[in-house]
């Protein structure tokens, strides 16, 4: 069953751009990785399936309810946390956790108190003495104390500290054994690659590439690294490139043939070619459509 479907889904600003006929499908029980730098409509998506901003035309599914007449519905059944975490600065860490909880008109008493001692919050303290970190470990509590059926994060690691990320994957991993589908917004792609079964990569708008990490991952382009020279050779289309005194590399996606070909002749002391990791194959969804392929 697919919790979330959107239809040709699209928002604009005026004569700016948001996001352009989204076609996405989330299944139930899906670790769902959602990849796109800073603009690139991650945000604009979430915010439009929350009926936060309302979309200039196309449909969306939340649960198989439609996102806007059913909106009150759909929400009281999803944690979203958003990338920038903002709560009443007078308020303690307890007092904006029990006020979400009751907005959601729930006893998450025992739930907040679990997570709060796992992530190590501080719930005596005011929300302005807190570090961003700290009010991220508030939003997590906020967004996941009453066992939603559908989680919805948006960026939601920055702030916090390598030991506090691996307890938040953690918490998010055992709530997604047990049923809990997870939508992961974020532009750091070990995140993505270590957690989701499936991603969609989203460019200027419109969705660039929708598969499992894994088939994401098979992509024809090999990084190579060639020594003894420092810029890439004549002939060959190459992106991704990282050039140093001596050696240069970059993701090449033509034939074998053609690369010896261009290499015959060079002063090449050693070669190595290897598979790309997520991040490289990221750059190369994103390179190879310059020139106007795809807007």
């Amino acid at each position: 069953m697919s919790i979330i479907e959107t239809h040709r889904l699209t928002k604009k600003y005026g004569k700016y751009r948001g996001i352009t006929e989204l076609d996405l499908s989330i299944e139930e029980g899906e670790f769902f990785g959602f990849i796109g730098p800073n603009g690139a409509g991650k945000s604009t998506t979430i915010r439009t399936l929350l009926g936060l901003i309302k979309p200039t035309s196309g449909s969306a599914e939340i649960f198989g309810k439609d996102i806007i007449k059913a909106h009150r519905e759909i929400l009281a059944d999803i944690g979203y946390m958003p990338s920038e975490a903002n709560f009443y600065s007078t308020m303690t860490a307890e007092e904006i956790i029990k006020l979400s909880a009751r907005l959601r008109k729930r006893d998450c008493s025992a739930e907040a108190a679990r997570l709060c001692e796992r992530l190590g919050v501080d719930r005596k303290k005011r929300i302005e003495e807190l570090s961003l970190g700290n009010k991220k470990k508030v939003s997590i509590v906020c967004a996941l104390q009453h066992e939603p059926r559908l989680c919805i994060l948006d960026e939601p690691t920055s702030g916090l500290d390598p030991l506090m990320q691996k307890e938040f994957f953690d918490i998010l991993r055992e709530r997604n054994k047990k049923g809990s589908t997870i939508m992961l917004s974020s532009h750091i792609l070990s995140e993505i690659q270590k957690n989701c079964d499936r991603a969609a990569i989203i460019k200027e708008g419109r969705l660039t590439a929708l598969d499992s990490v894994e088939n994401l991952s098979r992509t024809a382009a090999k990084r190579v690294t060639l020594h003894g020279i420092s810029a890439v050779p004549g002939g060959l289309e190459a992106v991704d490139v990282n050039s140093a005194e001596g050696s240069v590399s970059f993701l090449y996606s033509g034939g074998i043939p053609k690369l010896i070909t261009a290499l015959a002749g060079l002063d090449i002391t050693d070669m190595t070619v290897t598979e790309p990791d997520l991040e490289e194959i990221f750059m190369h969804y994103y390179e190879k459509e310059k020139g106007g392929e795809r807007r």
